[in-house]
């Protein structure tokens, strides 16, 4: 049986990988490690209309195993994360397959700390879930679900309570891509004194992420224009991730977003240990401009999971990547769309400048990402034909830019990543790269 867990838990098509009968098991397991002694769990979920069904199997596993579960109902996966701390829960679960498809669905989980659950323990649940069920608790030890009623009100609470000042005149535009984010998002900025417009504001799961959200900015970028806004702010399935469009209907990607907070939190006196955490994925000009400042850029794994732990690790505020996953470590233990998105809404209020200026901090390399369907990812590391005209690439590069293979996580595909000083250069090292892992993979 190959390993179920992935870069951000166990995602598949609903129902056919993720069926009940696994969410079921995987309840029971999960609840065995992460709440031995019993204990409360916190589970949330988008908007998919599979989410249901696998709540149901999964709720009925960890009620199984003695857990209380409290049901958070339709919130971002950060508020499950925030929860579980505020409950001082055992554990939290979230049902949601992020910015994938449709039909896509997932699981995954928090620890007591409210952060994503390490390799080892997924690697423990799994043990178990191979394991016959044995020594199960009865009578009055079976667990119990309950909802957790004001979930919501709780998370808005702690959202408007990480800015200084009210948000009173901006006008926003948010996308809320028919997920998690649907209500509790435009309400947080409301009530923050935001003027907000909301598209694909309604908790349509046979439409999640469907050419909306921030995996497809273009529906936003029309409305600000239309509406003259100050800021566009597009959210993915979960809410835990958040890009932007300025007043001009350009997108501006998670590195710009980050290099304008990092900028920022280091003018108040605020970046601690002048550090931030990102992922291999950032661009070259984002190292280079915080490097240009004294910021020091520390460097991890794809997964916000592995930027919170580095920045747990070396004592930063700010990490996230590129694709949007933003984490204040003074305010979340995870990344949160809505929580970044408020922060970024509150430098323009507070600035004399416009977004388009304040995030226009540096200077993009031109960058290609090829995404190549294959029937299997194993044995990448070890193929010698595909590494060595790497390697004869990255010695045409230089310095000038860089390249990066790597499995996804999520998804059944390896991502080809060029980066070079002139755009079509690193189109054709991407696409001859690509062809390569095709003949090799797919």
């Amino acid at each position: 049986m190959p390993p179920l867990f992935g870069t951000d838990g166990i995602r598949g098509v609903a129902n056919r990988d993720l069926t009940p009968d696994l969410a079921l098991a995987l309840g029971r397991a999960a609840g065995r490690v992460l709440a031995p002694d019993g204990g409360e769990v916190v589970v949330g979920r988008d908007t998919r209309l599979s989410g249901p069904m696998l709540e149901a199997a999964l709720v009925a596993g960890l009620a199984s195993s003695g857990v209380h579960v409290r049901l958070a109902g339709i919130l971002p996966t950060p508020a499950v994360a925030y929860l579980t701390l505020e409950e001082k829960a055992a554990a939290g679960s979230v049902i949601s397959a992020s910015h994938n498809p449709v039909p896509d669905n997932g699981i995954k989980f928090f620890s007591a700390e409210g952060v994503k659950i390490p390799g080892t323990t997924e690697e423990a649940i799994e043990r178990l879930m191979r394991e016959p069920p044995k020594d199960l608790p009865i009578g009055e030890a079976v667990g119990l679900s309950e909802p957790l009623d004001d979930a919501e009100d709780r998370y808005v609470d702690h959202l408007l309570a990480t800015i200084e000042k009210p948000l009173t005149g901006l006008r926003v535009v948010l996308d809320c891509a028919y997920g998690a984010a649907f209500h509790v998002a435009p309400r947080a900025f409301r009530e923050a004194g935001a003027e907000v417009t909301a598209l694909h504001a309604e908790p349509d799961g046979s439409r999640i992420n469907v050419a909306c959200g921030s995996t497809d900015l273009h529906r936003l970028a029309d409305v600000v224009l239309a509406e003259g806004a100050d800021v566009g702010l597009a959210f993915d399935g979960d809410g835990d991730r958040v890009l932007a469009v300025d007043e001009r209907g350009r997108h501006v990607d998670g590195d710009e977003l980050i290099a304008m907070l990092a900028l920022d939190l280091l003018e108040r006196g605020e970046l601690r240990n002048r550090t931030v955490v990102a992922t291999v994925m950032a661009n070259l000009g984002f190292r280079k401009v915080l490097e240009e400042h004294g910021i020091a850029v520390i460097e991890t794994p794809v997964g916000d999971k592995y930027v919170a732990e580095e920045m747990n690790a070396v004592g930063a505020v700010l990490g996230g990547e590129q694709s949007g996953h933003i984490i204040f470590g003074d305010h979340s233990t995870t990344g949160d769309g809505t929580l970044a998105g408020l922060q970024i809404a509150e430098i323009v209020a507070l600035s004399d400048d416009t977004l388009s200026r304040l995030s226009a901090v540096f200077e993009p390399y031109p960058q290609v990402l090829i995404n190549v369907p294959v029937k299997t990812k194993e044995g990448l590391d070890a193929d010698e034909e595909l590494w060595s005209e790497v390697r004869g690439q990255e010695a045409k590069l230089a310095d000038t830019g860089r390249i990066l293979l790597r499995p996804s996580g999520t998804e059944p595909v390896i991502r080809v990543m060029v980066e070079a000083s002139e755009d079509a250069t690193a189109r054709e090292v991407a696409e001859g790269l690509a062809a390569v892992v095709k003949k090799r993979f797919g």
